[in-house]
């Protein structure tokens, strides 16, 4: 898709298709919501983190981004990926999905929207080389409270909706993301779940292939997969040549917190509208002024970046 033709301008809303699918079997995809420029600068970017020399290694930084991984199988991550520049900036409140976020994330009157409509728990890109996965973990079984799939009286109210964005083509042999549809809705754990599972010991494919159903989603650069979490989901493995590589946002309600003790940079907020903002760092602390009563001073404190920055 060209600039020129995308729908990057475009407020998109739910329709009522996709929350009848979302419904029931946990998903939707969005063709072509990202245009080709758009891809192609996200990807500009990543070329230049992976290009450093020496290469990164998992724990260090690059700026505000943090390179990361699990056990090395599940491929490289760069964690915090939206201070990695205007082209990942965007994503934060893209219009090709904002609006169908929100509307499956749910509680936009009330006090799950005390705060603002949505917040972002994690951001990163994945990159994955021949052999990488991650096996399949979650489900409806677990009644995960951060991850859970809820509907009451026509209104999801979902714990967290994850959006994975392909900045590259995922076909055959290429470790699409796999999900078991509808078993976010599953009162039983999956009877081959464990010799799927991520972490398993054992001389499988480190991801969910081969798993009874389980579906693989084949995507174009550009598009979206949007899933609640609660889904059982995982990846096959790659087998091709070359890199997978996507792009994750986790959203949930406003009141939530960071899955990993991460926190955005002064820079990144000062540089964001006050929409994006508001997504990133909903809960903005009450700052202490002098007290009145000069018999109890203010305590010393620990900066907010030393909070999460570990000063």
């Amino acid at each position: 898709m060209t600039e020129s033709n995308s729908k990057s301008s475009v407020v998109c809303m739910p329709t009522e298709e996709e929350v009848f699918y979302f419904d029931l079997n946990g998903f939707i995809v969005l063709k072509g919501a990202l245009s080709d420029r758009h891809i192609e600068d996200c990807n500009a970017i990543i070329d230049k983190f992976l290009n450093v020399d020496p290469p990164l290694r998992h724990g260090e930084w690059i700026g505000a981004v943090h390179a990361h991984t699990y056990s090395g199988t599940e491929g490289f991550n760069l964690q915090q990926i939206y201070e990695a520049g205007e082209p990942f900036e965007r994503l934060i409140d893209h219009p090709s999905w904002i609006e169908k976020i929100k509307h499956f994330v749910g509680g936009q009157v009330g006090f799950d929207v005390k705060h603002g409509p949505l917040f972002i728990d994690e951001n990163f890109a994945s990159i994955r080389g021949p052999g990488d996965a991650i096996g399949i973990h979650s489900g409806g079984h677990k009644r995960t409270k951060r991850t859970q799939f809820r509907q009451f009286n026509g209104q999801f109210f979902c714990g967290q909706v994850d959006l994975l964005i392909a900045l590259s083509d995922i076909g055959p042999g290429d470790g699409g993301t796999m999900i078991v549809p509808g078993s976010h809705k599953s009162n039983f754990e999956h009877p081959d779940l464990r010799k799927y599972s991520m972490g398993r010991d054992g001389d499988k494919l480190p991801g969910a292939d081969g798993m009874p159903g389980a579906q693989e989603i084949f995507l174009d650069a550009g598009d979206v997969l949007v899933f609640v979490d609660a889904l059982m989901h995982g990846s096959a493995t790659r087998i091709n040549e070359g890199e997978r590589r996507i792009c994750v946002f986790r959203y949930g309600a406003s009141w939530g917190n960071f899955r990993h003790p991460y926190y955005p940079s002064d820079e990144l907020l000062e540089r964001l509208t006050q929409t994006q903002k508001q997504i990133v760092l909903p809960q903005q602390p009450i700052r202490r002024t002098p007290n009145r009563i000069s018999d109890y001073p203010d305590p010393p404190h620990a900066t907010d970046q030393d909070l999460y920055r570990g000063g």
